[in-house]
């Protein structure tokens, strides 16, 4: 069955970096898009990015220019690069294919 599993959430101060992986199994990686969607406290999941199977990426506004989402097709994961953090960047971050989510990853920016 389809599985993802996120992992490297942690707390952070504003302006620095983290980076989540997404391990990927149940389906094949390589010719699925990878979504990430992040959920605050109070608030609806959103989407911060997607990175399509032939590697082409899109981002949200609010990221753009400092998150990068990056995929290791031999490794079945994707990245998510995230640089100079904010506190309104805390959330819980999902991956998300083929209709199936992560268990999620918390990412806390204190300021």
């Amino acid at each position: 069955q389809v599985q993802l599993v996120e992992s490297g959430g942690g707390l952070v101060q504003a302006g620095g970096s983290l980076r989540l992986s997404c391990a990927a199994s149940g389906f094949i990686f390589s010719i699925n898009d990878i979504d990430w969607y992040r959920q605050a406290p109070g608030n609806q999941r959103e989407l911060v990015g997607t990175i399509t199977y032939g590697g082409a990426t899109n981002y949200a506004d609010s990221v753009k220019g400092r998150f990068t989402i990056s995929r290791n097709n031999s490794k079945n994961t994707v990245y998510l690069q995230m640089n100079s953090l904010k506190p309104e960047d805390t959330a819980v971050y999902y991956c998300q294919a083929l209709r199936t989510w992560g268990q999620g990853a918390q990412v806390t920016v204190s300021s």
